[in-house]
């Protein structure tokens, strides 16, 4: 079948070397299905984090979060019953540093990111606004929004209105 001993080698040879290659290709070895899901830019304890929206208690507050980020946020009414000790905050800017927040200002700023007591994608919406005259700056920790606001120079303003907004990056993990 071969004409020299040579041929023979090379032919056994790259024979050999497919296999070995094909042994050590790297291709994945989950077996899971992966979606993306748009991610929002917001603040936990002054560090970056990013974050989604899946369902809302409000239907206006659905709809508006649907087309900003362009994915569906579902309309779960149910979520308004959820007792307020099972809620972590988000504050949400209404004025003040222009950015890239909701409503078109800085990113808002949630408590409790994972690993600290507390944790729960269930956010409390908190309207945070500056006061007349005040000089906006960017806050990135409640502990700042709250100090601001015990100074006077913000507000802050319970809306009764709940997303769930589990993190995707945060400082120390992501999913």
């Amino acid at each position: 079948m071969f004409k020299s001993k040579r041929t023979k080698v090379i032919i056994f040879s790259i024979f050999g070397l497919s296999i070995l290659l094909a042994a050590c290709s790297s291709q994945p070895q989950g077996t899971g299905t992966f979606a993306q899901v748009p991610a929002g830019l917001a603040y936990a304890e002054g560090k970056e984090i990013y974050f989604t929206h899946t369902e809302a208690s409000d239907p206006g507050i659905a709809e508006t979060l649907t087309n900003m980020m362009q994915s569906p946020v579902i309309y779960v009414p149910s979520l308004v019953d959820v007792p307020e000790s099972a809620l972590a905050n988000v504050y949400v800017f209404e004025n003040g540093v222009s950015g890239k927040g909701p409503l078109g200002f800085q990113p808002d700023v949630f408590n409790n990111p994972p690993g600290t007591e507390g944790y729960t994608p269930l956010r409390q919406i908190i309207l945070t606004k500056w006061t007349d005259g005040v000089k906006a700056v960017e806050l990135k920790s409640e502990a700042e929004i709250i100090q601001a606001e015990k100074d006077g120079k913000l507000t802050t303003n319970r809306t009764g209105v709940v997303v769930n907004m589990p993190f995707i990056v945060w400082d120390g993990g992501k999913r």
